[in-house]
């Protein structure tokens, strides 16, 4: 495993606050405010490295104040910039948890081990962590919940997961789904 796969993005820089080289910081962590508790950080690249700590809120992103970095126009110069760490300063994952980062690339297998697609993105939309799948057949992606129910499998050390309901998911969205109001009928 190379040290590049080793790494979890802990948030991103979004824009810039102030005059002072504070930036706005898209938090990926459990607790938002945590993002400042696991050491130094750097960029995807891991050419750079970064001592961040959390200073406030911006409606519903995070306030932060990178060390040494005190200008407005070098903060706006790191506007997308990741912010990664080693998975070994973080916690260790509890039986049936999973970093995002892990889910995609796996391979998406049925029941009777036949490759469907590869987990491309992993999105919670509020009600829940969905899997964005592309399919092998057309490329087409489909949006999957990432429930026991449709993935009761999932091997990330052999890089797959195992799909129960992908093409009956896939089916129900192409139901008709039109109403008629039956007191306008003729």
């Amino acid at each position: 495993m190379s040290k590049k796969d080793n790494r979890i993005c802990l948030g991103a820089i979004v824009g810039v606050h102030g005059v002072r080289g504070e930036v706005k910081v898209k938090s990926f962590t459990e607790v938002a405010e945590d993002i400042d508790q696991y050491g130094m950080v750097e960029n995807k690249e891991g050419t750079r490295k970064f001592e961040i700590k959390v200073v406030g809120h911006s409606k519903d992103l995070l306030r932060v104040k990178i060390k040494g970095l005190d200008d407005r126009n070098e903060a706006l110069a790191l506007k997308g910039t990741g912010f990664y760490v080693s998975k070994d300063v973080l916690p260790a994952l509890e039986e049936e948890e999973f970093y995002h980062a892990d889910l995609i690339g796996l391979k998406v297998q049925d029941e009777t081990s036949e490759v469907l697609g590869e987990v491309v993105g992993v999105y919670n939309f509020g009600a829940g962590d969905m899997l964005e799948i592309k399919l092998s057949e057309n490329g087409k992606s489909e949006m999957l919940p990432f429930t026991k129910e449709y993935v009761p499998t999932i091997n990330i050390k052999d890089g797959y997961i195992i799909v129960r309901s992908l093409i009956n998911f896939a089916e129900e969205d192409e139901e008709d789904t039109s109403f008629e109001d039956e007191d306008n009928e003729g």
